[in-house]
C-alpha cells in the first residue's frame, strides 16, 4: 500500500496517508478561491483511519452554502492548510493536493461549483461536472 506525506510550508504540521484517495476534486467556489489564493481548491479525500496527523494546528470553521460546516486545520506558524473535516462526512479527511507537493498526484475526477469557475479553467477530460 502506498504512502504519501502532506505538510505545511514549514513542516511543523503534516498528514501521512496510506492508500489511494477515494476522491480527488477541484472546487471553484469563492470561499475556496479565497482560502487558497488561487482560482480553485483541489483536494483529495481519504478514509480517516488511513491518515495520521502530526504537529499542532489552528482551526478555522467555515459555513458553506448549504449550511454545513467545514473545519480547516492549518499551521499556526506558516498558515498553510494541511487538512480539513466536513460536517456530515466524518469518516473522511480532505487534504489539499498542493500540500503533497507531488506533480504526479492523480488528476481530479470531480469538478464542483463550476458556475463560479474562471473562464480559462478547463477541468480534466472525463471529470464529473457539478454546477
Amino acid at each position: 500500500m502506498s504512502t504519501r506525506l502532506a505538510s505545511c510550508s514549514c513542516g511543523q504540521l503534516s498528514a501521512r496517508v496510506s492508500g489511494d484517495p477515494v476522491r480527488v476534486s477541484i472546487c471553484h467556489c469563492l470561499a475556496c478561491q479565497r482560502r487558497t489564493g488561487s482560482v480553485f481548491g483541489q483536494q483529495a479525500r481519504f478514509p480517516r483511519e488511513n491518515v495520521t496527523i502530526a504537529g499542532q494546528s489552528t482551526r478555522y470553521v467555515r459555513v458553506g452554502d448549504e449550511g454545513t460546516r467545514a473545519t480547516f486545520h492549518f499551521c499556526p506558524h506558516c498558515g498553510a492548510t494541511v487538512y480539513y473535516e466536513a460536517e456530515g462526512q466524518e469518516e473522511w479527511l480532505a487534504i489539499p493536493v498542493g500540500a503533497f507537493a507531488d506533480p504526479g498526484f492523480p488528476a481530479p475526477t470531480v469538478s464542483v461549483y463550476e458556475e463560479r469557475m474562471h473562464g480559462w479553467v478547463v477541468p480534466p477530460a472525463g471529470a464529473e461536472h457539478i454546477p
